[in-house]
């Protein structure tokens, strides 16, 4: 049984990674003018490794049996959930790939309880859900645009969701292991760079293909996949300290740091209701665009805002 100050700190825990999160969108767009999906994810991925030695530079054995865990983490997690996402964005309108991501607590407790015998469906469970949602479809339309559906960037941002939620299955599993979180997240992004630097092999090869494509869909889902090692073309963009700064920040901070922060407020809170925080993130990132880059917010948002937060607060009810 935690006790209240434990659980306040694994609610603070979850609201710091939260908030970073939430700013990652910004980040991401603004490197996106010089980068693709995968290879942002890839030097993300590997600063965040590198970055956990640094804060923790002490080696731990772990068992191959666990060591299969934390590759099935950074697959799902990691790996599939940060990928889909971002290619989704490619084939729908932000709006609609924020709403769908955010149904990441409805698969956590609905995994949970069918792989573990966790009991989370409440019945105030599922009412807060609707509420967040809701609120969080006002959030992320802010006043300004229309629901349009497009099959495959929906399809791929509810997969994300999908894979989020077997992430957050195996986290609940690992935490029980009395691992250092920073040498077990160290571990995740491990085997994350490990798949991130195939598919950017893979992704090399889409230098010699033709992207001038009759078919835009497919042209871009290949630009998301484009991965380049052009030295000349390299030196100009990581000449842009801000463009190093942004990938600093998503690797170590939002990545390294964020995934630890996080892992510990599921070992302290519980995987399930810490995972209603996600409904959050739009909220973060609105708010932020807001003060940093000036972008509007209308009462439909900030009304989206706070019936979000109120879903948030009633999911958690007895």
């Amino acid at each position: 049984m935690i006790s209240a100050s434990q659980k306040v700190w694994g609610i603070f825990l979850a609201a710091i990674s939260i908030f970073f999160w939430g700013i990652t969108f910004v980040c991401t767009k603004y490197l996106l003018n010089d980068f693709s999906s995968l290879e942002i994810l890839t030097y993300r991925f590997i600063a965040a490794y590198l970055g956990l030695w640094i804060i923790h530079p002490k080696f731990e054995k772990i068992t191959a049996k666990d060591n299969i865990l934390f590759a099935l983490a950074a697959l799902t997690g990691v790996v599939f959930y940060q990928l889909f996402e971002n290619i989704a964005i490619h084939f729908t309108n932000a709006s609609n790939v924020s709403v769908i991501v955010s149904i990441c607590p409805l698969f956590t407790a609905v995994i949970n309880q069918i792989f573990l015998k966790e009991k989370h469906l409440s019945l105030w469970f599922i009412i807060g859900f609707f509420i967040s949602i809701t609120g969080v479809a006002l959030v992320c339309f802010n006043g300004n645009t229309t629901l349009q559906f497009n099959p495959k960037g929906d399809f791929l941002a509810l997969l994300s969701g999908v894979f989020w939620g077997f992430y957050s299955l195996i986290i609940s599993i690992t935490n029980k292991r009395n691992y250092s979180l920073v040498s077990a997240t160290r571990r995740i992004f491990f085997f994350a760079v490990i798949f991130m630097l195939i598919l950017s092999v893979m992704g090399w090869g889409l230098q010699n293909h033709s992207l001038a494509s009759n078919n835009q869909e497919n042209s871009d889902f290949m630009r998301s996949l484009f991965f380049t090692l052009d030295k000349n073309l390299n030196v100009l963009r990581f000449s842009n300290p801000w463009n190093i700064i942004n990938l600093l920040f998503l690797g170590v901070v939002a990545s390294g740091i964020c995934f630890t922060t996080w892992n510990k407020a599921c070992q302290i809170v519980g995987t399930v209701k810490v995972s209603c925080f996600i409904y959050l993130i739009p909220v973060v990132t609105i708010t932020f665009a807001f003060f940093v880059l000036g972008e509007e917010i209308t009462p439909l948002g900030a009304l989206g805002a706070v019936i979000t937060i109120a879903g948030l607060f009633i999911s958690e009810k007895k």
